[in-house]
């Protein structure tokens, strides 16, 4: 099978070398020597973040934090900002687990801002904030540090949960200045790795909420993975170990370019895309809201999408249509893991091509 290189909202590009990483022997996940790869991790995971707030690394999709907050986090009633697919999946979860959910939903291509959150907050009884940072169906960046400032300003006591999936470990984010009281993204993004687990950051206050919220399962308890990693330095259950090598591995390399170095990179890529969609397209979300690892473009053109990826797959490269409703009215081009302006250059120039052919 002839390979893509992957420029899609995820999973994104893995080197080989991060995908060799998975051949080492298998150790026992009760053993010392993983003990010493978890949390090595852990402390990587750390200072790549500059937290000192409570981390974890489980084997699963980013999507189990959805469960996870709604089993743990979540006392009664939730407001879920809306403003895409992924952050409506955030808003069913949390409904369908049986406690409250209001959404705050906005037009799509548009952002959540502070005053909107404040507004809503006033009109229930809230614990709970739930936002999606990076919304890969429209390509919109919310602004997460001004809400967190303002919700923790005005309702120090309610929770604040933030999906970072598709923007950790290449926008820059430290949970502190965020105001997070639970963060999670997982490895199939920016972190370039193969997907199959998801990281988090949580607060003191999230994990004494969890003990006080019944109904959180068994794989989804959270107070478990905190108690079970604080008297034994492992996970509750069973691990993917050749992934943990590959992470292990990947955030070595992270931590040698920096967190702002590496946001600095994804912006590079971001901002050439702009520019390049500004000259005969238009960026699909509202102004000043573009995320920086993923650019979802309008197609004012009218162009075959499926043509052109078609195209694109016999060059080797593979971008995205858009999502759901949006799909063929707009396109997606992930910018995101260890890809490079000059690669991005390569891609653009490409599409330029097809187009003009």
């Amino acid at each position: 099978m002839s390979h893509k290189r992957l420029l899609i909202p995820g999973p994104t590009e893995s080197p080989i070398e991060i995908l060799q990483q998975q051949t080492k022997w298998l150790i026992g996940h009760r053993s010392a020597d993983y003990t010493a790869l978890y949390t090595g991790i852990i402390d990587k995971l750390g200072k790549y973040f500059e937290t000192q707030q409570n981390r974890t690394v489980l084997t699963a999709s980013g999507t189990i934090w959805m469960d996870i907050t709604a089993r743990n986090i979540v006392k009664s009633r939730a407001l879920a900002g809306v403003c895409g697919a992924f952050s409506d999946r955030m808003y069913q979860t949390i409904r369908d687990s049986g406690k409250d959910a209001d959404q705050l939903k906005v037009e799509s291509g548009m952002a959540i801002k502070p005053d909107m959150v404040l507004e809503a907050l006033g009109k229930a009884d809230y614990d709970t904030v739930a936002i999606v940072h990076n919304e890969t169906s429209t390509g919109v960046r919310n602004p997460i540090e001004e809400i967190g400032k303002a919700i923790k300003k005005e309702y120090p006591d309610i929770m604040f949960v933030v999906d970072a999936v598709s923007s950790a470990g290449g926008d820059y984010l430290v949970p502190e200045k965020l105001n997070t009281d639970v963060m999670f993204t997982s490895t199939q993004k920016c972190f370039a790795l193969p997907p199959g687990l998801s990281m988090a950051f949580y607060s003191d206050a999230a994990i004494e909420r969890a003990r006080t919220v019944p109904g959180r399962g068994y794989y989804t308890d959270l107070v478990a993975i905190h108690d079970y990693y604080k008297k034994k330095q492992q996970n509750p259950t069973t691990p993917n170990i050749s992934l943990m090598y590959a992470l292990d591995y990947q955030l070595d390399r992270m931590l040698k370019e920096t967190s702002k170095a590496r946001y600095g990179r994804h912006l590079a890529m971001a901002e050439l895309t702009r520019n390049w969609a500004g000259k005969t397209m238009k960026m699909f979300p509202e102004p000043g809201y573009e995320s920086v690892t993923v650019s979802t473009i309008a197609n004012t053109l009218g162009k075959d999408i499926g043509a052109l990826n078609k195209a694109l797959g016999k060059k080797g490269y593979q971008i995205a249509n858009g999502y759901g409703d949006l799909k063929e009215k707009t396109f997606r081009i992930g910018h995101m893991g260890e890809w490079t302006p000059d690669e991005i250059k390569s891609l653009l120039w490409h599409i330029d091509e097809i187009w003009g052919e």
